[in-house]
């Protein structure tokens, strides 16, 4: 698999369909409720333990790496039934949380690879390896990720008048009927390194996860900021506070009650597990910067000028209202990002942010990170305009460039996932 994209969710399933029949009893296959177009979502399980395991994937559209994660694991307790005999333990894999969003996000998986661009390769390996690999330009082209609203894994409140997604319901059912011990949530970061985030501190933990990453070449986020009310309890690892939050709330306003929190009535701990898929080595630089403030306004000024570009560039093109439904999707997801740079700016001025190198580079990338999404569905929203495009071709380039993004393997991404989910259920059950 080095150096090819990740299978589409179609080939995912048809790989877990061969692997249940080839190996009768070892694996199951079930469906465990509909997307809102009607899709399955497909739980496969390993072991026959009475206490159990709950691996999620594919619970964000454009990361595709926790399915192939998913099924490398099960395949492996199928060939060697012993590893969950030993703990008493079912190990259950819901392969796709959110396939609507996926089969939207997964046309750039059947991009041709040739598109490489300077500073996407492996280190060492010059031409002939971004050539081989998926680049960053090809993945921006076909990029879809849902408006906040339409993530399943963040059911809204229960104040909130919107229905909860039928996606969501089924998680909600499963957590409920499992009741797990551990609950893993396997997501995908475009550019940047690694993190862990857990609802509760886990002895060895931390230590197990650096020694993973360092493995396998991978940075780990020196303080990420995905979870601003988490502690950081050493680099690259997030810890829940017994105070801690009980509510997830987007830039965008909509608050949720993720579902990896939802769990923690049953006493599960949660973990979610961060793979790049293009790494920055600078984010793990833990050098202080002398002017945190001034690489917060730096960033801020990234975010809005280019939203404030985009704005430009789509004013240009007229009005052209979307008609297909996803077209609809694409400029609902992408409208919603031009308009929270403000909101991500307030927050970013008010957390103490940019304290060290690599947590001001993390601040750079998301800064450019966010008007890109928003650039790339725009462009597909209104047909591929020429002007857009051209926007996605320089902005994803100069991503690429400014932060020297190494493709990993997709090897190395489900590497770090296996290992980190093993060490993590040895330290739990």
């Amino acid at each position: 698999m080095r150096g090819t994209p990740y299978p589409t969710l179609g080939e995912l399933l048809r790989r877990a369909r061969a692997t249940v029949a080839a190996r009768p009893g070892a694996l199951r296959l079930r469906a465990v409720g509909t997307s809102r177009a009607g899709r399955p979502l497909w739980l496969l399980s390993a072991g026959h333990g009475p206490r159990h395991i709950l691996t999620v994937a594919g619970a964000h559209a454009n990361e595709p790496v926790g399915g192939v994660t998913s099924l490398s694991l099960a395949e492996r307790f199928a060939r060697e039934p012993a590893l969950l005999q030993e703990s008493g333990c079912t190990w259950n894999f819901l392969l796709c949380l959110d396939p609507d969003g996926a089969s939207l996000a997964g046309r750039w998986l059947t991009g041709l690879p040739g598109e490489g661009l300077p500073g996407e390769g492996r280190p060492g390996e010059g031409r002939a390896a971004a050539e081989a690999s998926p680049t960053l330009r090809g993945y921006y082209r076909r990029f879809y990720r849902p408006a906040f609203a339409a993530q399943p894994e963040f059911p809204p409140v229960t104040s909130d008048p919107r229905p909860v997604m039928p996606e969501s319901e089924a998680l909600v059912r499963l957590i409920d009927e499992l009741r797990p011990v551990v609950q893993f949530s396997l997501h995908g970061v475009e550019v940047g390194g690694s993190f862990l985030q857990l609802t509760r501190a886990v002895p060895g933990a931390a230590a197990a996860y650096r020694r993973i990453a360092a493995d396998l070449g991978i940075p780990l986020e020196h303080r990420p900021f995905d979870g601003m009310g988490w502690l950081a309890e050493s680099p690259g690892v997030l810890v829940l506070p017994d105070s801690g939050p009980t509510e997830e709330r987007d830039p965008s306003g909509f608050t949720s009650q993720a579902t990896w929190l939802y769990a923690m009535r049953h006493g599960t701990v949660s973990a979610v597990v961060e793979a790049p898929f293009w790494s920055v080595a600078g984010v793990s630089d833990p050098r202080p910067v002398a002017e945190p403030r001034r690489e917060v306004a730096e960033a801020s000024e990234i975010l809005l000028g280019r939203a404030k570009q985009l704005e430009a560039v789509v004013g240009e093109l007229g009005p052209r209202a979307p008609e297909t439904p996803e077209e609809i999707a694409h400029f609902t997801a992408a409208r919603e990002l031009m308009d929270i740079g403000p909101g991500v700016v307030d927050t970013w001025n008010s957390a103490e942010l940019a304290t060290t190198v690599g947590n001001a580079v993390s601040l750079g990338v998301a800064a450019r990170r966010i008007p890109l999404r928003a650039a790339a569905m725009m462009r597909q929203a209104l047909g591929g305009a020429p002007a857009l495009d051209t926007l996605v071709e320089a902005w994803a380039r100069e991503l690429a460039s400014t932060f020297d993004a190494r493709w990993v393997p997709v090897t190395d991404q489900t590497e770090l996932q296996i290992r980190t989910m093993l060490a993590l259920a040895r330290a739990l059950v």
